[in-house]
């Protein structure tokens, strides 16, 4: 840690930092995030938009077109909870309410992972449909949901379980309960 980080902080390590300024950081850094779940759902759905007019769509089995409207519904479910951040960002801007945008913004963009994670199984499932046609099919889609699963939500809870004391959870609790208010 370097001179300038530490005087940063107060003695319990924490950012010294007041409400609008933690608001601003979290801002920015949920942007950043949601920039690079956006771009991806935004290529998945405009790939999954083109199927409907390739010539094979009209040879897919009655189930695996319902498989096919299920994903694209998920996937603009996705985009629109992916880019609702930057609208709500837009309409409540200059009010003097982003703690509380923050924390809005933070539930669409957790959505619209939920939503991603659905989008991408439903598509590897229909794919894999149309591509083998095998038993095993759901097995392997299965094993890549628990991959994502394992990389997107074990990973980093055993992450803050691991690394956060308990002090700092209840701060961090407090400090959403008052956005939220």
């Amino acid at each position: 840690m370097t001179e300038e980080t530490r005087d940063d902080r107060d003695p319990g390590g924490r950012r010294r930092e007041t409400e609008d300024e933690r608001a601003d950081r979290r801002w920015s850094e949920l942007i950043q995030e949601i920039r690079v779940a956006q771009t991806g759902v935004q290529i998945l759905l405009g790939f999954l938009l083109t199927v409907v007019f390739t010539p094979r769509f009209v040879e897919l089995e009655q189930t695996d077109r319902t498989i096919y409207l299920v994903t694209v519904v998920l996937g603009s479910l996705a985009t629109g909870a992916l880019i609702g951040p930057v609208a709500f960002h837009r309409i409540v801007a200059g009010r003097r309410i982003k703690p509380h945008a923050v924390v809005w913004a933070s539930r669409l963009t957790a959505t619209g992972l939920v939503l991603l994670l659905a989008t991408l199984i439903s598509a590897l499932f229909l794919i894999m449909r149309v591509a083998t046609h095998d038993d095993y099919v759901p097995w392997l889609v299965s094993g890549v949901f628990a991959w994502y699963l394992l990389c997107w939500l074990v990973l980093p809870l055993w992450a803050r379980i691991r690394y956060t004391s308990v002090e700092e959870e209840a701060e961090h609790e407090e400090r959403s309960e008052r956005a939220e208010r």
